[in-house]
């Protein structure tokens, strides 16, 4: 692993706000729920196309959706316990470039997840902390949105050999009620 990369995980990895959520979501009993793994991700390495949903007013009531192109490449680092994408989308208003990086942590069965924009590289937000259940992997985040406090949920999902999902939902109220408000759907193209 390069500086710059040991860097960036040292910095992000000690933040009181992922020590926190790490606790708080190691918490809470899963009945019945088969153990995650460093594998978890493994249906999202390779190279993807994706097409954008984004919702273009967040938590306003708006129902207008803006749609774009974009590619991906994801890859696993560190045996599995990490894994990294960098993503490139075409938007009305220009491109961006950013960066997902997730890590598995064995001791709490817990992934985390962030996400670094190119258009602000010195700046990366709290993680979204969970595991996979059912298929389906779920993180949670404490974070603020024009100046107020919300639950941040992001969920990704294989749903199917070739085809992948990943969503985002904002809540204003603790998580009684979802607005979703960007879907990503990915393709395929080779691994």
């Amino acid at each position: 692993m390069d500086l710059c990369r040991r860097d960036l995980m040292g910095l992000a990895l000690a933040t009181p706000a992922l020590i926190a959520a790490r606790e708080a979501f190691a918490g809470e009993a899963f009945a019945g729920e088969v153990r995650g793994s460093i594998h978890d991700f493994d249906f999202f390495i390779g190279s993807w196309t994706v097409r954008h949903r984004r919702l273009r007013k967040r938590l306003a009531g708006n129902t207008e959706w803006e749609e774009f192109d974009g590619t991906t490449v994801c890859q696993a680092l560190l045996g599995g316990v990490v894994n990294l994408n960098e993503s490139k989308a075409m938007r009305a208003t220009g491109p961006t470039t950013g960066m997902g990086l997730r890590a598995y942590d064995a001791k709490t069965d817990t992934w985390a997840d962030w996400y670094l924009s190119a258009a602000n590289p010195h700046e990366i937000g709290p993680p979204g902390i969970g595991r996979f259940a059912n298929g389906v992997g779920t993180f949670l985040s404490d974070e603020t949105f024009e100046g107020r406090p919300i639950k941040v949920r992001g969920q990704f999902r294989s749903l199917s050999p070739g085809e992948a999902q990943w969503d985002q939902a904002f809540s204003p109220d603790g998580g009684v009620s979802w607005e979703t408000n960007w879907i990503m759907r990915y393709s395929k193209v080779s691994a």
